[in-house]
């Protein structure tokens, strides 16, 4: 029998290469919409867990219907963005993470090197706000991420109304060593940041939107006990995760700092106490 000819054999692989790159792009475009579906879920499934309001007993997308998506402004004088359309935004199709690949999309990370390794961030992003049944603010979620050890992690931090309480943290992607840095999925680690403080009472009473507060929230070196220095503004450090425990800390002052998402906390407190009654008030209430 003739064997085949050079030229057979790679007339065979280059159809049989041909076939083959078909057939995968085929599936990755049928497939794209289910994965996109999946990738929002995800997001979705995240944002209620860091909430305190996952049920496994419910449907995701019923559970959402309670959570309110809104239009930032990083760092804007009117944060909160009315109608994101006169921004030619929609909400539900807009990608902060695609934007801030995008130079137009996107700004200057400043001060520079006040997010490591990340030298621009998207101009606007979404915040997810919560509020309870008679209509008041009760917490939001903010989308975060900073560069770790081996990866970029990407997560959302719970703030109370009050603009800040922590009531949660959770990464949902990140590259970190499994057992060191990729702690940060460990789920007694996350239960030490509900009730922190973001700020300190003195910032708080001095903060004005021309003077905002930069956060004091950290990751400390070691174990934190009530008797630690300002226990309040720290969470205990991952064991052998130095960078990875350094790079969280950085991310969260940043984002929750004057470049990131401060001048919207500072709008939540403003509007909180324009909405609270005085003490004064409160007693002459009482009294009448």
């Amino acid at each position: 029998m003739q064997s085949e000819s050079p030229k057979q054999t790679m007339i065979v692989a280059a159809c049989l290469c041909l076939v083959c790159s078909v057939l995968v792009s085929t599936a990755a475009v049928v497939l794209r919409p289910a994965q996109q579906i999946q990738k929002t879920l995800d997001i979705q499934r995240n944002i209620l867990k860091v909430s305190g309001r996952y049920d496994e007993s419910r449907s995701i997308a019923s559970q959402f219907k309670r959570i309110e998506p809104v239009l930032i402004e990083l760092a804007g004088k009117r944060p909160r963005i009315s109608n994101p359309s006169e921004e030619g935004i929609d909400l539900n199709t807009y990608d902060p993470r695609k934007a801030a690949k995008k130079t137009y999309d996107s700004v200057a990370v400043n001060p520079p090197g006040g997010l490591p390794q990340i030298s621009r961030r998207e101009i606007y992003t979404i915040a997810y706000e919560i509020r309870k049944d008679d209509g008041n603010l009760d917490q939001v979620i903010l989308p975060i991420y900073g560069k770790g050890l081996w990866s970029t992690l990407y997560g959302f931090i719970a703030v109370d109304a009050d603009g800040q309480t922590i009531r949660g943290v959770t990464f949902y992607e990140h590259g970190e060593t499994p057992g060191l840095g990729g702690e940060v999925d460990n789920v007694a680690w996350k239960a030490l940041w509900p009730g922190k403080s973001a700020f300190t009472a003195a910032d708080i009473e001095a903060a004005s939107l021309y003077h905002l507060p930069a956060p004091t929230i950290q990751v400390a070196k070691g174990h934190v006990t009530p008797e630690t220095a300002q226990a309040e503004h720290k969470v205990d450090g991952l064991s052998g995760a130095t960078i990875t425990s350094n790079g969280v800390t950085a991310l969260v002052k940043y984002w929750l700092g004057p470049d990131g998402f401060g001048s919207y906390l500072h709008q939540l407190r403003s509007e909180r106490a324009a909405t609270t009654p005085t003490s004064s008030a409160a007693e002459g209430e009482t009294n009448g």
